[in-house]
């Protein structure tokens, strides 16, 4: 579904991945190993050498935003450009369903963003991200910092979008995290992948 051929920034790379349709792999490696900078690659958000495809069709030959509508990266801290939260979601967005499912009151859609805690903000961006196009999830520690409850939520959510065949490459520090979502396993270590055990 998703390839990446020779990717390399800095000190990471050359980087050869796949991920299929449905699959979640886990990504870990020390702080500062350059598993942003991979997820960043991909999501083609800064310059680089190699390729990225999905299903044949070569980021290249997309434009930028059609490219990250399929393939999307969230950061543990996403930006908010407009003042209130409803405003960076589709004006269909059902949130009355979909706002609970992450412990988060219904009637925070119409909240301003400043009112919003960095556990609710995290949450929402995660949220915002899936969207019908999306094809791959590049999730960069997406559980950081929440409690257990909400860790269980955002879990459930993604469990979700993988059977609706979304692939999701999860970079977490948390190997019970990974052992619960992933069914590959990879580290970044030396600029260079490789599989480890479960």
């Amino acid at each position: 579904m998703l390839e990446t051929q020779a990717l390399r920034r800095l000190n990471v790379g050359p980087i050869n991945l796949s991920l299929q349709a449905g699959e979640c792999v886990s990504l870990m490696g020390a702080s500062g190993a350059g598993k942003s900078v991979l997820l960043r690659m991909i999501a083609d958000l800064d310059p680089h050498e190699g390729a990225t495809t999905l299903d044949g069709q070569p980021c290249s030959a997309m434009s930028a935003p059609a490219w990250r509508r399929m393939v999307t990266y969230v950061t543990a801290e996403s930006g908010w450009w407009e003042p209130g939260v409803r405003a960076h979601f589709p004006r269909d967005t059902d949130f009355a369903s979909l706002l609970p499912l992450l412990g988060i009151p219904a009637d925070a859609a119409a909240w301003p963003v400043a009112r919003l805690s960095t556990g609710e903000r995290q949450r929402l961006a995660l949220l915002r991200a899936l969207r019908p196009a999306t094809r791959i999830l590049l999730l960069d520690e997406p559980t950081s910092g929440l409690d257990a409850e909400s860790v269980h939520r955002v879990e459930a959510l993604l469990h979700r979008e993988l059977e609706r065949r979304v692939a999701i490459l999860l970079v977490t520090h948390d190997a019970a995290q990974a052992a619960r979502m992933a069914s590959r396993h990879l580290q970044l270590r030396g600029g260079h992948i490789e599989d480890i055990a479960a």
